[in-house]
């Protein structure tokens, strides 16, 4: 397990906030997490970086990062089943599938997240959720420091949440991905056009998290947010993008203040409008 102390979080944050935690702790292995956490609980958690805010720019606390570690990745072809640790990106999960002749992980293509952020989120796009592919979970229990299993019927998985989402004192250790036999390049052209399509509506030129609010029932964001003439709308470094509205983006050199603060600007004009309470989708630490 690697140790550092005093860390720079900024290449470790999709937005790019500028910012340091007081000790990075990177597991290897479920040993290594289960002795972390055995010693105090207190840790933040922090994944691929990807669908969270980093509020300060100093955290004088303890991070336990997965990225690009805990990311090992087994295929069960007997079983048409992948086993990814929490670590490991879905985009890798979609890539193996692929080369395995294994259909129903396209969805996952170019969904910037780890495997244990995607749980967590059920995560997704219009072409599928990670509920309907997601077999059981493996995750370390912080309250009586038991490792447990819970199969897909339990995990409570709805729109951008999960039982994981609702217990907080629980950390993801390993997913299985119930997958189909299909034809590789069948696969492939699903999964280039899911990204070609990604691509075409979301900002990619600029650092930013994806999607900022949850979709109210009924209703559409960036429609909203661009009635409201709020596209391109600047607080600090962070804009409400020219591209698509539900985003926001670091145009150079935003804070986590930055971000929040264009966040309740938004709500707040919305809600004055439309009588809408957005909810936002993305981690704020």
């Amino acid at each position: 397990m690697k140790v550092y102390d005093n860390f720079n979080l900024t290449e470790y944050n999709s937005y790019r906030i500028k910012s340091k935690c007081k000790k990075a702790y990177f597991p290897e292995n479920e040993h290594d997490i289960i002795k972390l956490f055995s010693l105090k609980k207190d840790y933040i958690l922090l994944g691929s970086g990807h669908n969270l805010i980093l509020s300060k720019a100093y955290y004088d606390a303890d991070f336990v990062v997965f990225n690009g570690n805990f990311d090992r990745i087994e295929i069960r072809n007997d079983s048409n089943v992948i086993v990814a640790e929490s670590g490991a990106t879905i985009l890798t999960v979609s890539e193996t599938a692929e080369k395995n002749s294994l259909t129903g992980a396209e969805f996952l293509f170019d969904i910037p997240s780890s495997v244990g952020g995607a749980v967590v989120m059920n995560a997704g796009t219009k072409e599928g959720e990670t509920k309907n592919i997601l077999k059981k979970v493996r995750y370390l229990d912080l309250k009586d420091m038991t490792v447990n299993e819970k199969s897909n019927e339990d995990l409570e998985l709805e729109y951008r949440t999960s039982f994981f989402q609702k217990n907080k004192n629980t950390i993801i250790l390993k997913a299985w991905f119930k997958l189909s036999k299909g034809d590789p390049s069948e696969i492939r052209r699903i999964m280039n056009e899911s990204k070609t399509r990604r691509w075409s509506k979301q900002p990619r030129d600029y650092p930013n998290c994806g999607s900022v609010f949850k979709r109210p029932p009924g209703n559409f964001v960036g429609p909203m947010i661009d009635e409201l003439g709020l596209k391109g709308f600047t607080i600090g470094g962070a804009q409400v993008s020219k591209k698509h509205s539900g985003f926001i983006v670091n145009k150079g050199n935003a804070t986590g203040t930055d971000i929040l603060e264009l966040i309740q600007y938004i709500q707040d004009k919305v809600k004055k409008r439309h009588n809408i309470n957005l909810e936002v989708e993305q981690r704020i630490i």
